[in-house]
């Protein structure tokens, strides 16, 4: 049971980047994703996420018009469209899954039982 998050780099401020989580040894669509940051010395903060049923995303203020979380159920992936990025979205970026079924998902990381390597993304000019 594994997820992979990939998809960081550097980045000018104004630009996108696009990251995956793919899952490995389970059905990613039955779970809930969220997308994590760290935030030092406070430990990490959900920015979206996407529920198991219906898929229904949420965002966290900050994130709200620039970043886009959908889900690929054929290959068993989800996906962080993260457009005008900027210098303060700088961060190692995780995904999670949380088993628990409902139309909405939650940014508390305790929820979430299966975690990937963090990706990361660097915005500076």
């Amino acid at each position: 049971v594994q997820l992979q998050a990939s998809g960081g780099g550097l980045v000018h401020p104004g630009g996108s980047l696009r990251l995956s989580c793919a899952a490995s040894g389970f059905t990613l669509n039955y779970y809930a994703v969220g997308w994590f940051r760290q935030v030092p010395g406070k430990g990490r903060e959900g920015v979206a996420c996407i529920s198991s049923s219906e898929n229904i995303p949420r965002y966290v203020d900050s994130v709200k018009g620039r970043f886009t979380v959908t889900r690929d159920s054929v290959k068993n992936q989800v996906y962080l469209q993260m457009n005008s990025l900027k210098p303060e979205d700088t961060d190692v970026y995780y995904c999670a899954a949380d088993a628990t079924r409902d139309i909405r998902c939650v940014f508390n990381d305790y929820e979430y039982d299966v975690w990937g390597q963090g990706t990361l993304v660097t915005v500076s000019s």
